[in-house]
């Protein structure tokens, strides 16, 4: 699960976040698509790493900034001028991603196999970006990413509530997926209230696993 703006993370510091992103690619000449990759904690920021192409959770982004990363991935290595400036870029409300894999949506386990009935979600501010319809079979070759669900509202409260629905309406019959751990997560009062740690989850399902011994 992918959100943007980042909760709990001040302005001012995303700001400075974004400058250490512009020089860094200055001082290597970068050209292009990339993704910087932080953690944070503390209030202070550390890098991890950079990928020179376009990540999955880049729907969040295009969301809340309204521009399509892809489309002008494409027009800059086609040899043309990016067609913003740093100053034309602003975030508006807030948009949150579950990415809906094939396995089983508490023991992680792969669930490959013929889709037996699809529909996806839909309504004001749901993007499905998928490649799967009815019929399809999942192969257990590759990721098992079936796709993403993105919800967009004027507020972060907005966004999960138009998640919340999005996910109740999805089906996909046929394999197991993890929209069941989605919807617990987006019911869960911590990660509501936003700023859960990335081992929030690891604890959660360690606690489970105690509870179930005992």
């Amino acid at each position: 699960m992918e959100e943007a703006p980042a909760p709990d993370i001040p302005a001012r510091l995303r700001v400075r976040i974004g400058e250490r992103c512009i020089e860094a690619c200055r001082k290597i000449g970068y050209r292009g698509a990339g993704t910087f990759e932080f953690l944070y904690e503390g209030g202070e920021f550390c890098f991890i790493e950079m990928n020179t192409r376009v990540q999955v959770e880049h729907p969040v982004t295009e969301m809340v900034t309204g521009v399509d990363i892809v489309q002008e991935q494409i027009r800059v290595a086609s040899g043309e001028k990016l067609r913003y400036r740093q100053r034309d870029i602003e975030l508006r409300g807030h948009a949150l991603e579950c990415r809906i894999n094939a396995e089983d949506p508490f023991t992680f386990t792969p669930s490959p196999g013929k889709i037996l009935s699809y529909h996806p979600p839909g309504g004001p501010g749901i993007r499905v970006d998928s490649h799967i319809y009815q019929g399809y079979t999942v192969p257990p070759y590759y990721d098992s990413m079936l796709g993403k669900v993105i919800a967009y509202g004027d507020t972060r409260d907005q966004a999960i509530r138009r998640m919340r629905i999005a996910l109740s309406e999805m089906v996909v019959e046929g394999i197991r997926t993890n929209i069941p751990l989605h919807q617990e997560l987006l019911a869960d009062a911590q990660v509501v209230r936003g700023g859960v740690s990335i081992h929030y989850l690891e604890r959660q399902i360690a606690r489970r696993a105690a509870e179930r011994e005992e």
